[in-house]
């Protein structure tokens, strides 16, 4: 049986592997970036780098096969970022023309993201401060422990002072879609999306009781 448990520092290889393999809407991106490591680049490492706290990691039989990142606070979490993790990633990832961003490729979009990362807007943030990713391999979906991943992580951050969490997710990724619903998260309408054909999700903490 799976196991939910903090982040090691030996993890962090398994946040690249899973971030590449759960990153084309749930499904393995490796087809589809020629730099497998930049969807962790963005969205995996800098959380257990500079917020180890509130990584988790599903564990099972067969080794590391889920996550959950985010953050407590995302103001000062971004400002971190934005002075201690994206500077060294620049010079190594330049920014992309846009003729080139506009082609459809996934590498010169995220290579951009490095550059002006996305940003919640002011009014959701506010209300919603923390924030969060979640992915698992396809072996532990379906079996109630993504519900169970995002119950502890939901806690953790209640726990640090989170009055409510929000999340982003592709307008196409009708799975994930579901989950959130699910568990209790709701659209939140903004004029602008967070990337193309993307939805902001927002959940109120505390809950009066966990959705079963």
């Amino acid at each position: 049986m799976a196991e939910i448990r903090p982040y090691r520092s030996e993890d962090l290889d398994a946040l690249y592997r899973i971030a590449l393999a759960t990153g084309a809407g749930g499904c393995d991106a490796s087809a589809i970036y020629q730099d497998p490591k930049l969807v962790g680049h963005v969205f995996a490492a800098p959380y257990a780098l500079f917020s180890p706290e509130t990584v988790r990691m599903a564990e099972d039989a067969e080794g590391v096969a889920g996550y959950i990142v985010g953050a407590a606070n995302t103001p000062d979490f971004e400002k971190l970022l934005e002075a201690r993790w994206w500077p060294t990633l620049r010079p190594i990832y330049p920014d992309p023309p846009s003729a080139l961003r506009e082609s459809g490729s996934r590498d010169q979009f995220m290579r951009h993201l490095i550059h002006e990362p996305d940003r919640a807007p002011k009014n959701l943030v506010e209300a919603y401060p923390a924030h969060l990713h979640i992915n698992l391999l396809p072996r532990l979906r379906g079996k109630g422990f993504g519900r169970r991943l995002m119950n502890h992580w939901l806690d953790l951050v209640h726990s640090l002072g989170a009055r409510g969490a929000h999340l982003s997710v592709g307008a196409a990724n009708a799975r994930a879609i579901r989950f959130y619903r699910a568990v209790g998260f709701r659209e939140f309408k903004v004029s602008t999306a967070p990337a193309p054909k993307a939805l902001w999700f927002v959940i109120d903490l505390p809950r009066a009781a966990h959705c079963l």
